[in-house]
């Protein structure tokens, strides 16, 4: 099975501009015709939060217009500037969220599981694991201990070392990781948040975070650097998961020059 992952999508309400300066909406539609051009195509797409800028309806309308051609079937779990509620109802016809409380799910595909994880805290840039979140998370995963499982979740559950992300980010994480350490049937913990591709290991696990299909957060490891990001190229991950094993991939979207061959007419490397 190939699952696209993207995140951090922002949209904005139709022809407004996050932060007065990124056309989130022109560059998901890019995303979406690139994920759409894919041969072998997706089976399944998951968005780990963040769909949009203020978490307004007419917002996740905006972002449903736009997403609509996507023929697979799209996962999605809030970020800090979703709204539950407006969430919820916009994706109330797919059936996978609860009708109230925390937006989480475990359902199966392909024979993956793929559990989605609220950490969401309303008014807030940080998210939580509290202790009702960590113990239905435990049930989630010990209802089928043996059963290959992905975890999305926003807010990545380790220190980026992007001291601004930092700041803002996820409460409770020695309880997830503990949790991770008791359940090796979790193949990876797919996050948002950071707006980078970033790879880390918690509680034993391999944990992601994606990159943006719009702006990327800047790569400054000092203590003091300031929030900002870059225009950078956008982007999605793949990951495919075939005989037990899942090999993940960052890719770029954009019209980028190629693709260029190795070799000649004669197989000489050119």
């Amino acid at each position: 099975m190939l699952i696209a992952h993207i995140t951090d999508t922002h949209i904005t309400l139709p022809g407004a501009l996050a932060y007065g300066k990124v056309d989130t909406a022109a560059l998901l539609r890019r995303c979406v015709d690139e994920l759409l051009a894919l041969d072998p195509a997706p089976e399944l797409i998951v968005h780990t939060g963040d769909l949009v800028d203020r978490g307004a309806a007419d917002e996740y309308a905006h972002l449903r217009a736009i997403v609509a051609p996507l023929k697979a079937p799209l996962l999605a779990i809030p970020g800090n500037h979703d709204e539950r509620a407006a969430m919820r109802a916009a994706f109330a016809a797919e059936g996978y969220l609860p009708h109230q409380g925390h937006l989480q799910f475990t359902l199966e595909y392909g024979g993956l599981r793929i559990v989605g994880l609220d950490t969401l805290v309303p008014g807030q840039g940080g998210g939580e694991l509290c202790g009702d979140r960590l113990a239905w998370l435990e049930g989630a995963l010990s209802a089928a201990p043996r059963l290959p499982t992905l975890v999305l979740m926003h807010h990545p559950p380790f220190a980026t070392g992007i001291a601004h992300m930092d700041r803002i980010g996820l409460r409770g994480v020695e309880g997830f990781a503990a949790i991770m350490r008791r359940h090796e049937e979790v193949e990876a913990v797919l996050c948002g948040h950071v707006h980078r591709t970033i790879h880390a290991r918690v509680g034993g696990r391999a944990a992601m975070i994606g990159p943006s299909p719009a702006h990327q957060v800047v790569l400054d490891l000092r203590p003091t650097g300031p929030s900002a990001f870059r225009l950078e190229p956008p982007g999605y991950m793949l990951h495919h998961w075939h005989d037990g094993e899942l090999v993940s991939y960052a890719a770029v979207t954009g019209d980028w020059p190629g693709p260029y061959p190795f070799f000649d007419a004669a197989g000489k490397l050119l």
